[in-house]
């Protein structure tokens, strides 16, 4: 199983979104740990639903979309069927159009000087 990335962590790639993949979190649970998230969410702690999602394994329904997902052997993507072609384009095109915080910040800010820069050349005309 690939390693998985918490949501909270410093990392360039993420596997799964805890709000668009809370079902198979919780079908996970129940396949792995028998826990029955939703009654269990009230009195288990952060920490503790953070490290049973990190131990979750590729035979749960969660850890084979991660699987899916994740894959970038050109020889294992040749052979995916259509299903898992169709949810990987899904996750990519996903995450295609989420854009970081520093690069929203960067490309403002070059946006900014470009306009300066524009409003400097009218000034001097």
């Amino acid at each position: 199983m690939r390693k998985w990335r918490n949501d909270f962590q410093n990392s360039s790639e993420s596997y799964y979104d805890l709000i668009d993949d809370f079902d198979l979190i919780e079908s996970s649970f129940a396949q792995q740990y028998g826990i029955r998230l939703r009654k269990e969410i009230d009195t288990m702690k952060w920490g503790e639903f953070s490290s049973l999602l990190s131990g979750l394994n590729g035979d749960t329904a969660l850890g084979n979309i991660v699987r899916i997902r994740s894959e970038k052997d050109p020889k294992v993507l040749k052979n995916f069927t259509k299903n898992e072609k169709e949810i990987r384009s899904k996750w990519l095109n996903k995450n295609a159009k989420q854009v970081s915080r520093e690069n929203y910040e960067q490309a403002m800010e070059n946006f900014k000087n470009m306009f300066k820069a524009m409003a400097k050349q009218n000034e001097e005309k």
